[in-house]
């Protein structure tokens, strides 16, 4: 008797058979449908946060998460800083020289956004995702490791070729109309930064894989 309806619901369902929930209906079963919910509600609705404790206003909350993301954004503000202070002071310094020269330098640095900062930004940040899944559900703690040794090879293999047309970048310059001055200034320029790109590209690959881990303070 208490199997029938089951046989029933099972029959008129359109799941396939191997889909369906056997067994009998019991008064806790919830049949599911396009409103159920995906997820169970928790069995203690008075459940709080860790800063929810109950014993502390609404303005010492927000204080204190906010000091919490304020302590955590700080070093990630200042290696930032210091990343951009390579272009900042070259454009700063350079610009003391001549017009021609402060041109110069803005032309070679924006080329350089283009091609091998873009490639050094846009590589890095497939190391988010691998390195926070390897970090948080790997059980092997040497794949987090193997990633970053992976990035460092897979985008030096892309840095290549973007110094060899930084190195031979004056005929290209030319080519797109720019006037020989600037051209041939700009080529020394990216020939001189050559080294710094790959150290650019090795830098962002390890600021992935230390935030990764929530390592935040080694970047200052």
């Amino acid at each position: 008797m208490d199997q029938r309806p089951n046989e029933d619901h099972r029959a008129g369902s359109w799941l396939p058979e191997v889909f369906q929930r056997r067994g009998t209906v019991t008064s806790q079963t919830v049949l599911a449908d396009e409103r159920a919910a995906l997820l169970p509600k928790p069995d203690d609705e008075d459940e709080t946060y860790d800063l929810e404790d109950g014993s502390k206003t609404t303005y010492e909350l927000v204080v204190r998460e906010f000091w919490i993301l304020l302590k955590g954004s700080i070093p990630v503000i200042l290696a930032y800083t210091l990343q951009n202070s390579l272009q900042t002071f070259s454009v700063l310094i350079v610009g003391r020289l001549s017009p021609e020269a402060l041109a110069t330098a803005a032309f070679s640095y924006m080329f350089a956004m283009a091609s091998a900062w873009l490639i050094a930004l846009g590589g890095t940040t497939a190391i988010d995702t691998l390195a926070s899944s390897a970090f948080t559900g790997s059980k092997n703690p040497h794949d987090l490791g193997v990633i970053l040794q992976r990035s460092f090879v897979v985008l030096t293999l892309f840095y290549i070729p973007i110094a060899i047309l930084w190195i031979f970048s004056e005929p290209v310059f030319k080519a797109l109309g720019q006037e020989a001055y600037l051209a041939r200034d700009a080529a020394r320029f990216l020939t001189v930064l050559v080294p710094g790109g790959l150290g650019y590209i090795f830098f962002e690959a390890v600021k992935k894989y230390l935030q990764a881990q929530g390592i935040n303070l080694i970047l200052e």
